[in-house]
């Protein structure tokens, strides 16, 4: 039995609170409890090497380009520390 009733990927030790997102644990954590794939972000020197990353790494940065000029606000957009631009700079968007 664990010593916590939450995964850790929704506790603080799964998270990467300074770039956002899961850390290696937190995806690991996720995958088990749900059955999912959640892969670590691709960044520029990873996507020169691989075209398979680097079509991921196109698609995830149009998609997510895209939602930050549709759903959020003008705050949210020039705010550093929001969610979606630390996505955005974590793949070198």
């Amino acid at each position: 039995m664990t010593k916590y009733k939450t995964k850790a990927w929704q506790r603080k030790e799964g998270k990467n609170e300074k770039e956002g997102g899961l850390n290696a644990k937190g995806r690991a954590s996720y995958n088990k409890e749900t059955g999912g794939n959640l892969k670590p972000p691709v960044s520029k020197e990873q996507a020169a090497k691989s075209p398979k990353s680097a079509s991921r790494r196109e698609s995830f940065c149009s998609r997510m380009s895209g939602m930050k000029k549709k759903l959020t606000s003008e705050k949210t957009a020039k705010d550093p520390n929001s969610r979606i631009n630390k996505a955005l700079r974590k793949w070198d968007c």
